[in-house]
């Protein structure tokens, strides 16, 4: 890349998360592109979404890409049990449950303590990611001047609940399975029906009425499948898997308000850019219209795709990548 790039992994000790447990000797895995600015006022926090790591989603920051390194320093967080942080695949210890509030506790540290940053000018994500940016600017709400949420919500709808439900169950319901989330071997039968289930929800009725899988290359449905879904989720560890979807589960930037979302939502001080897609099966538009409502400085700008939740990651789709790129550089730069 023409522009400077460096990884690292943050050493947060013995971490306690909020639902009991500890994290032993947690680490936080990162990606960063771009320069900080002297003033440290250049920074935008990038947290990742479900199964990515900063090396999958590091294809939308470019000087003519969505977020732009030659004026903006990206920090990409890598979210715990993607891998590369600390995931219960390699830590037999992992707590049941770690929640997005953990995720962005950790990283406001990394932030705070191994960059010295004290401000950041945004904070964006897509999908878990976006749930993250929506956590940040309710959690830190004199850091964060602006929050990006692409394809995501402040908490977890029911009907996202019954999704995830599913999929825990097909883990759950593997053989190799030993109870809370852990893994005697690899569930490969398991992880295949998972991911046949992912990629029934993760694209819209109108995408598959249309064979857009024909446009990336596919030949047939099956094949689509099993290169764009089994392949891919086979690729991860089925303990890390199950706790994020826990941790996706159990989203709810509410939580320290008992569950009032609207107080929550009120006490948002951060610019907040909702961008839906307008077929996302998982975050629909109207969930993101009730939060606006709530939300002392927002917008939403729906983009208008058949590409369903795919919408929000476009990046074999020219003209969702276009409308993304052009409403997320004005939102910055406004």
């Amino acid at each position: 890349m023409a522009w400077p790039v460096e990884t690292g992994l943050f050493a947060l000790g013995d971490l306690p998360v909020e639902r009991g447990g500890v994290i032993r000797d947690a680490g936080l895995a990162w990606q960063t592109h771009g320069t900080l600015a002297p003033s440290r006022d250049n920074v935008i926090v990038y947290p990742c979404s479900y199964g990515a790591t900063h090396e999958t989603q590091d294809w939308l920051i470019g000087p003519d890409g969505v977020l732009d390194p030659e004026r903006w320093f990206v920090v990409i967080p890598d979210m715990f049990g993607n891998g590369l942080s600390s995931s219960p695949s390699t830590d037999p210890d992992y707590p049941s449950l770690v929640t997005m509030a953990d995720n962005v506790h950790a990283q406001y540290r990394l932030l705070t303590e191994a960059f010295g940053i004290t401000q950041a000018h945004a904070a964006y994500g897509f999908s878990m990611g976006a749930g993250q940016a929506y956590h940040w600017a309710a959690l830190y709400p004199d850091f964060v001047q602006r929050a990006i949420v692409v394809c995501g919500s402040a908490r977890t709808s029911l009907h996202n609940r019954v999704f995830l439900s599913g999929l825990l169950r097909i883990l759950e319901a593997a053989p190799e399975h030993l109870g809370d989330g852990r893994f005697g071997a690899e569930p490969v039968a398991a992880k295949r029906a998972f991911a046949h289930v992912y990629a029934g929800w993760g694209l819209s009725q109108d995408f598959y009425r249309a064979r857009l899988f024909e446009t990336l290359g596919f030949a047939d449905l099956d094949t689509f499948l099993q290169v764009d879904w089994v392949d891919r989720f086979a690729e991860g560890r089925a303990a890390d898997q199950y706790a994020q979807a826990l941790t996706w589960l159990a989203a709810d930037i509410s939580t320290p308000y008992d569950s009032d979302l609207d107080a929550a939502l009120a006490a948002i001080t951060a610019r907040v850019l909702l961008v839906p897609s307008a077929t996302d099966l998982y975050f629909r538009t109207a969930d993101n219209e009730l939060e606006l409502a709530a939300l002392r400085k927002a917008e939403l700008a729906e983009i208008p795709s058949v590409w369903g939740h795919r919408a929000g990651s476009p990046r074999d789709i020219p003209d969702d990548l276009a409308f993304l790129r052009r409403h997320v550089r004005g939102w910055l730069a406004d």
